[in-house]
């Protein structure tokens, strides 16, 4: 039977439908007809449904679900019961955590033969950096700042999850965060606004490509609106403590050019902003986001979000709570089970509108319009393509061209690196070395257990027959406290604080070899969701194998997989390189040893500033200059005694195997007028012997105005070739939308005034030129 004849034939006898009924199902269920997906046409189709709705199905399509059983089975709970009766009365508009499209095929199935209306549902999962070919982790990925080459990882991303079933992702983050202590920083694109809103859109372009009724898109997801990167402390949920203005010139600038980018849904997030809990904030979701912005998506809650708000003390029960919410513009209930229970009692008490639950329902159904699902609710629902376009070699090909473009070479003292494919012997030492799922990373989607190449793996794969290879654990990182292959997501890790009964063995191989390569960092889990840390050093017995490593073999190269910022300050003064590595995905260990021996020259830049030490945290480049910010021999300095006030390696920074030469900066003017722009170059030469990647950074700074401005804020950037001893020129536009910022007028404007501009290397560079806005 075809879906796309039948779809509301049920309801149609049923109702006797009316006249705007009968219309809309001309056009959708005539096979002679093509549907159009014009938005006029959308927004009929949407009121035309509505139409024909009643409050329980209105209210069911603002329920979203978690599966997590078996539709081709008996159910095992009284709560899947519950689940099931609502699907099968048309009580539910999502489901998420079902995945494969037997079981999503399954799911939908009850929907559509027992609802009244049989209106499908959306299915939605975490795919936050790919499904099952795994990219590397956000933050590193960010590193790349190579926006086509996170377009097209999100657009494989999206391919993957299509074929098997899905719908929607909640992805990308776009949280700007500054304090590495938050566990989710590895989610995002780290501490700066502009990169922030550059990498989501790329992302979210990726995923929802030109057409998200192509069989191959799915809808994105902007999270967390707004503010749960700078939660107080680096506490994850945590209360977060701004003013408007940083609100609006830090934080929400990622949002807007989400919204402005198309995206299809927004999320709400955990934390209060000057005590009022995200979800519940009416200013932000309703006010700005549907009003202001003009946003005509789907926001909905984060997991429980709603009901929490409980536990906030902003609402004395879950009617409550969902009266807040609702009103507010939180569109669709993520398992708070509030919507289902209180929306009806509410309307009946005029706490709140009919019509502010009709346009959420819109928000709904105008995205499964949007989708196609309305047309074939089963459409995704393919088994071919499931079999045939996830974990493709062709897919992980790309992952490690992702990966390898997202290692940033930290240090690289005395040129020990590329290493020669023919050298004698390599020792790889480390609790990291072997480990073939750290690699992938925490929120791996469908990413199978231990499936990542590991370092060792890509080194023995590197070097010919004659090279040898020594290999150590020397220490265990953490003690199992679950069985392999289990949801570590759900469990605390326990550090191996005691054992080192494996470091004489990895002193003794590091002895033998002419390098060692040391695999240290964090695990996959320490990085994540509910995983904030007060120490972001090495965890366990991991400095003192360095430092035992160290004394043994001088020529060390640490092979650095994290998934935040760490304390880097002793490894950096004693070992001579340093490869940040992040968490890199499927192909880790071969696109480490891409850039290990040279087969490609490293080009990543730091998304995000590491610090001297934890005490600075939060750490970010664009910070303000305080009354005192000069003399450091001033007692009352602005700054630390015992610590330096800026990074160990500072937001922008990468190394190259070559070297990169900056000058003739110049504008084509020295003035402009605030609707003008100005145009800016500059000359960038490889002065080394061999070619390599650069990312050309814009920064500028509004030296005065109605309110302390950033001592530098990233303007522009462009990622450039160059074949060793060539030069380019690279340009860059100074314009209103550059310079605008939210003002002490509580509007965005282009204030007049003397700014200077800086472009080069990383956010130190010091090539300078100057220039005045006039009224």
């Amino acid at each position: 039977m075809k879906i796309s004849t039948t779809i509301f034939y049920t309801a149609i006898v049923s109702l006797k439908l009316s006249l705007i009924a009968l219309l809309f199902s001309s056009t959708v269920n005539n096979p002679n007809v093509k549907p159009s997906s014009s938005t006029n046409d959308i927004e009929q189709k949407v009121d035309s449904v509505l139409a024909l709705m009643r409050l329980n199905e209105k209210i069911g399509q603002l329920v979203q679900y978690s599966g997590g059983w078996d539709a081709t089975g008996p159910t095992s709970s009284q709560g899947d019961q519950h689940k099931l009766e609502k699907l099968k009365r048309g009580e539910v508009g999502s489901m998420l955590n079902v995945t494969s499209v037997a079981s999503i095929r399954e799911t939908q199935k009850i929907v559509m033969d027992n609802s009244r209306l049989k209106i499908p549902l959306i299915f939605a999962y975490d795919v936050i950096h790919g499904y099952k070919t795994i990219f590397p982790i956000p933050l590193g990925e960010s590193a790349s700042w190579d926006l086509e080459l996170m377009q097209k990882s999100a657009e494989i991303a999206a391919k993957e999850s299509a074929a098997s079933g899905l719908h929607w992702t909640f992805a990308p983050m776009i949280d700007v965060s500054r304090d590495a202590r938050w566990g989710r920083v590895m989610e995002g694109a780290g501490e700066d606004p502009f990169l922030n809103s550059k990498i989501g859109v790329a992302r979210i372009k990726g995923f929802q490509g030109d057409d998200l009724s192509s069989e191959f898109t799915i809808a994105a997801c902007a999270k967390h609106f707004a503010g749960y990167g700078f939660g107080e402390a680096g506490r994850d949920y945590n209360t977060v403590n701004i003013g408007v203005h940083e609100l609006h010139n830090t934080i929400l600038p990622p949002f807007k050019a989400a919204a402005e980018a198309g995206v299809a849904t927004f999320m709400n997030s955990f934390n209060d902003i000057d005590g009022i809990p995200a979800t519940g904030d009416k200013v932000l979701q309703r006010d700005l986001l549907k009003g202001e912005w003009n946003w005509s998506g789907l926001m909905v809650s984060d997991w429980g979000s709603i009901g929490e708000m409980i536990a906030h003390g902003y609402a004395r029960d879950k009617k409550h709570a969902t009266e807040i919410a609702l009103n507010a513009g939180s569109d669709m209930d993520m398992e708070s089970y509030a919507y289902e229970a209180h929306l009806e009692a509410l309307l009946n008490e005029n706490k709140i509108s009919i019509e502010h639950i009709d346009d959420a329902v819109r928000r709904v159904l105008r995205l499964k319009f949007e989708l196609g699902l309305f047309d074939d609710p089963y459409k995704y629902c393919d088994e071919e393509r499931e079999k045939n376009e996830v974990y493709t070699p062709e897919n992980l090909a790309f992952a490690r061209e992702v990966a390898k473009k997202s290692i940033v070479l930290l240090k690289n003292d005395n040129k020990i690196l590329p290493l020669s494919k023919d050298i004698k012997s390599i020792a790889v030492i480390g609790p990291l070395a072997n480990d073939k799922d750290s690699p992938l990373g925490n929120w791996r989607g469908k990413g199978e257990y231990n499936s990542a190449v590991s370092l060792l793996e890509g080194v023995k794969g590197m070097v010919g027959k004659n090279t040898k290879v020594y290999y150590e654990k020397g220490v265990d990182l953490t003690i199992p406290t679950v069985e392999p292959g289990a949801n570590q997501f759900l469990h605390p890790l326990k550090f191996n604080t005691t054992d080192a009964s494996g470091i004489p063995a990895a002193v003794a191989a590091a002895k033998k070899a002419d390098v060692v390569l040391l695999a240290i960092g964090e695990n996959a889990y320490q990085t994540g969701e509910g995983r904030s840390q007060v120490d972001i050093g090495f965890a366990g017995l991991q400095n003192e194998l360095l430092e035992a490593i160290y004394k043994a073999n001088k020529n060390v190269v640490i092979v650095l997989m994290n998934g935040r910022p760490m304390d880097l300050s002793r490894a950096s003064e004693i070992a001579p390189s340093i490869l940040e590595c992040w968490h890199l995905g499927s192909e880790s260990g071969n696109a480490i040893a891409d850039v290990l021996f040279g087969d490609y020259n490293p080009s990543g830049k730091l998304p995000v500033s590491f610090p001297h030490h934890v005490g600075q945290e939060p750490l970010y480049y664009n910070q303000k200059n305080t009354g005192r910010p000069f003399s450091q021999n001033h007692v009352t300095f602005s700054g630390y005694r015992d610590a330096p006030k800026g990074a160990l390696y500072p937001f922008g920074f990468g190394l190259s195997y070559t070297t990169f030469e900056y000058a003739d900066l110049k504008l084509d003017q020295t003035e402009m007028a605030a609707d003008g722009e100005i145009k800016v170059s500059v000359t960038v030469k490889n002065t080394g012997n061999v070619d390599g990647e650069e990312v050309v950074q814009m920064y500028i700074r509004d030296l005065v105005g109605s309110l302390v401005r950033p001592i530098k804020e990233l303007k522009g950037f462009e990622k450039i070739s160059l074949k060793a001893g060539d030069s380019k020129t690279v340009s860059f536009t100074i314009n209103a939308e550059l310079l605008q910022f939210y003002t002490a007028n509580n509007k965005w404007e282009v204030e007049p005034g003397a700014f200077n501009v800086w472009i080069g290397g990383d956010s130190t560079t010091k090539l300078k030129a100057s220039f005045n806005v006039v009224p």
